[in-house]
């Protein structure tokens, strides 16, 4: 009889898990780059023309008091992973410091496993190499340019937005036309191909992050109106998106996937462009920011306060309203997992707090009540990361900017007075909530290495973005790539296999086809150093040596005839064969 009742329920069990299996939601998360609050028709902007997304507005449930960090990576670790990102060790966009710890699990991790088919396009910015790649991390289909932008130095060489070569799931391949276009082509190839069961499709176009290119008939109407320079090339970057937005709707309508896709759209930071001053009007327009001072790379309101829109017919998400709790980045794994069904690991140990209550209920209490946000990065932490510097503590209407000054939204949405010799006890209660986070993410701000003899990925190419630099940002550009910047810096690597690895060392890399400016070459790693002279027209200087496993630190050098040195900005590591024995790890 127990034997029986215990078949009874197993059997109820498949049927119900099949069930539910079937009907759980696909997900479309939609971030765009550098696009700010105020880039919108509706929010506000007068010039701007934004149908569609207008459109997704009206449809959807928008946060109104949604933050991120104030620029790239630092809000897609956060995205990801549902934790600060200082915990995560991906805090900046350069340096070495644009990676996830190892032990991080992210979106796509959580979806893969529940069964969900998972998809990325465009930007990534937390790694070029394994393990930190998307497709080491969870992501099963990926097409992506590699770096923080299409033009920069770890980018496919010659990447102009138009025509490009970028990643698909490890093999370089040459794409036609303009790059957002190519994003969402392949965006809805995902869709179609995934429409049989559920999926999460992660889109992060590049635009409108500089360069500014578009093509002109986009950017043509905005040539009488919008006079500051790119400014054109910025809005019509954003006209394209908002088109593409609308052609990814209706292949998921004509799919019938509508209903139970849930869409979300935001952006990763405030605006690049598009700050306008106060009373901005259309006869003297320098940009719309919705009445909020700041954008990109600030901490003041219009950095980090943006868009969020989500949109779910058949989960009752819909009908134009907003939502004006507080909510963060952080929140936005555990909240689509909480709407898909998925039981997130114990051991997330998530920042995070979901607000799906607040999108079906609104008089549901708020998830979070404080979030800090603090731009730990850039050339101004001359000297390392620094508690209080560039941060902001955002408690209801009060922001606490770097621990001293404080501003009522209230009464002065535009920050420009200082309120907190009016209210020491808010002060003293917002540094508090600063010290108690600082204490409990500045552990994890640690170095976090790139893999070598990885059998993921072997060779390892490695670029000058990823230099552990103690002040300032490395050659992070093609730009500064070409001027041959004068500097240098360590890699952190961690040598998976103990063997011979061949190490070529370059200035331009390989489908460039450039010369090394130099006379002399010399690299360090594993208390190892090798030097060698250049000949003449090389195009890369090539070492052979031993290396233990371990983590460890490789810096390069090339000397003009001069004696100035620079370092290496393309390094291309293999191991060529394995060494027998084991072999201790060196700590």
């Amino acid at each position: 009889m127990t034997t029986r009742i215990t078949r009874l329920l197993a059997g109820l069990l498949c049927l119900a898990t099949t069930h539910t299996f079937a009907n759980q939601p696909n997900v479309v998360l939609i971030m765009t780059d550098d696009q700010g609050y105020g880039d919108l028709a509706c929010h506000g902007n007068p010039v701007i023309k934004t149908p569609e997304l207008d459109r997704l507005h009206a449809e959807s449930v928008r946060l109104t008091n949604f933050h991120v960090s104030p620029f790239c990576t630092p809000t897609r670790a956060a995205l990801m992973t549902g934790r600060y990102p200082a915990r995560t060790g991906a805090y900046r966009t350069s340096s070495g410091r644009s990676m996830l710890h190892t032990d991080e699990r992210t979106m796509a991790n959580v979806f893969a496993e529940a069964g969900y088919a998972t998809g990325m396009i465009a930007k990534w910015h937390l790694g070029d190499s394994a393990p930190h790649r998307p497709q080491d991390r969870g992501f099963q289909d990926v097409v992506w340019h590699r770096g923080g932008g299409i033009g920069q130095a770890a980018d496919h060489w010659g990447n102009d937005y138009f025509d490009d070569t970028y990643e698909r799931n490890g093999k370089m391949e040459t794409f036609e036309g303009y790059c957002t276009d190519v994003w969402f082509d392949e965006a809805m190839r995902f869709v179609e191909q995934n429409k049989d069961k559920p999926f999460l499709l992660y889109l992060a176009p590049n635009a409108p992050h500089s360069p500014f290119r578009v093509p002109a008939k986009w950017s043509n109407p905005y040539r009488d109106t919008v006079k500051w320079k790119h400014g054109p090339e910025f809005y019509g970057m954003i006209t394209n998106l908002d088109w593409n937005v609308g052609r990814l709707r209706t292949k998921l309508a004509e799919l019938e996937l509508s209903d139970n896709t849930i869409f979300v759209f935001l952006t990763d930071n405030g605006t690049a462009k598009g700050r306008g001053g106060p009373g901005a009007g259309p006869g003297d327009f320098r940009g719309f920011n919705a009445g909020m001072m700041g954008q990109k790379s600030t901490i003041f309101e219009g950095g980090h306060r943006v868009p969020f829109f989500i949109h779910w017919p058949a989960g009752g998400i819909t009908g134009g309203r907003d939502a004006t709790n507080l909510s963060a980045h952080l929140d936005v794994l555990p909240t689509l997992a909480e709407l898909c069904g998925l039981v997130l690991p114990g051991d997330l140990d998530l920042d995070g707090r979901s607000f799906a209550a607040q999108l079906t209920a609104p008089r549901a209490p708020p998830h979070r009540d404080h979030v800090v946000v603090q731009m730990q990065g850039g050339t101004r932490f001359e000297g390392g990361v620094k508690p209080w510097s560039v941060s902001c503590v955002i408690k209801d209407r009060w922001r606490l900017l770097e621990g001293t000054r404080l501003n009522n939204l209230d009464d002065d949405p535009m920050q420009r007075r200082d309120v907190s010799a009016q209210h020491p006890d808010v002060v003293k209660e917002l540094r508090d909530l600063y010290t108690q986070f600082w204490k409990s993410v500045s552990p994890r701000m640690t170095p976090v290495s790139i893999d070598l003899g990885n059998p993921a990925q072997n060779p390892t190419m490695l670029t000058s973005q990823d230099w552990y630099m103690p002040t300032g940002n490395p050659p992070w550009s093609m730009a500064q790539v070409r001027k041959r910047v004068r500097v240098s810096g360590p890699w952190h690597v961690d040598v998976k296999r103990a063997g011979r690895y061949r190490l070529t060392l370059r200035e331009l890399p390989p489908e460039a086809n450039g010369t090394i400016a130099a006379v002399r070459a010399k690299l360090q790693i594993a208390g190892q150093e090798l030097a060698q002279d250049v000949k003449p027209g090389s195009e890369s200087v090539v070492f052979e040596m031993d290396l233990p496993e371990g983590k460890t630190q490789l810096q390069t050098w090339l000397y003009d005839k001069n004696g100035k040195a620079g370092g290496a900005y393309y390094a291309e590591v293999e191991l060529r064969s394995m060494r027998r024995g084991k072999q201790r790890r060196r700590q």
